[in-house]
């Protein structure tokens, strides 16, 4: 894979690892680097990943937030266009056909812990520290954070992160379901380890199971259980779900080929 500007796209194994590179400015997301983020995930969507990690480059941050340089003296059109593109930008995460998992290995702020909202799953080194501090700024989150925010963690934790603009560390993240698991030792390989967990799974079975969680979400229960119904029956025309059920009364460990 390759370099694209302020990211490295690389791959460990199977899979493909975003990290992004602008450690003296701890990662900061500025324009630049989400449009290079925007490349980075349809080149992902065209390679055979059985999942994307993504992290940032040191130990000190994953992403704190935005470049608010940037942000200063700008049109109000130009405000809303920026919101759009980073919008735009992260929603891509939701179409890729593999999980995607953000590897929080420090600060986590702003668009940077919205960027990681926008991961399937989420895990953290034990020095996390993550918040939405738009607030202070005079601002609200805009590339996505108050709408997954509360999809994640539920709306009164919500609204306590997004009006205080408060900052919780790991262990409070952890507790509140805003990360999956904490972390050890090497992040990226402990990420690795995570993602195979579920990455020797059919990917097309997978991303019924994403899109279904996704509905349920978005839907009254009624509809969503009109999507689970349509969803799971897709799944089941799946040859992997004829080789999963066949290996499974075989007393044998399924071959599973995405298709």
């Amino acid at each position: 894979m390759s370099a694209i500007m302020s990211i490295a796209l690389t791959r460990v194994d199977e899979f493909a690892l975003i990290t992004l590179n602008r450690p003296e400015a701890l990662n900061a997301l500025s324009f630049a680097l989400i449009a290079d983020l925007g490349r980075a995930f349809e080149e992902v969507a065209a390679t055979d990943a059985r999942a994307l990690l993504i992290t940032g480059a040191g130990t000190k941050a994953f992403c704190a937030g935005a470049d608010i340089k940037e942000l200063t003296g700008r049109s109000l059109s130009a405000q809303k266009q920026g919101a759009e593109f980073g919008q735009a930008t992260l929603a891509k995460l939701d179409r890729l056909p593999m999980p995607s998992i953000a590897i929080i290995n420090g600060y986590a702020f702003g668009g940077g812990l919205e960027l990681a909202l926008a991961c399937t799953l989420r895990l953290a080194t034990r020095n996390a520290k993550m918040g939405l501090p738009e607030i202070k700024l005079g601002l609200i989150p805009g590339y996505g954070g108050t709408q997954r925010l509360p999809r994640v963690i539920g709306e009164a934790r919500a609204l306590d992160m997004i009006m205080t603009g408060r900052t919780v560390d790991a262990d409070e993240a952890l507790g509140m379901g805003l990360v999956n698991r904490l972390v050890d030792g090497d992040a990226v390989s402990a990420g690795v380890a995570y993602a195979r967990e579920f990455s020797g799974y059919s990917l097309p079975v997978l991303a019924c199971a994403r899109e279904a969680v996704k509905r349920a979400l978005d839907n009254p229960v009624s509809e969503g259980l009109r999507v689970e119904a349509n969803l799971s029956t897709i799944a089941f025309q799946t040859a992997d779900a004829v080789e999963g059920m066949d290996a499974f009364m075989a007393k044998r460990k399924a071959q599973f080929k995405d298709r």
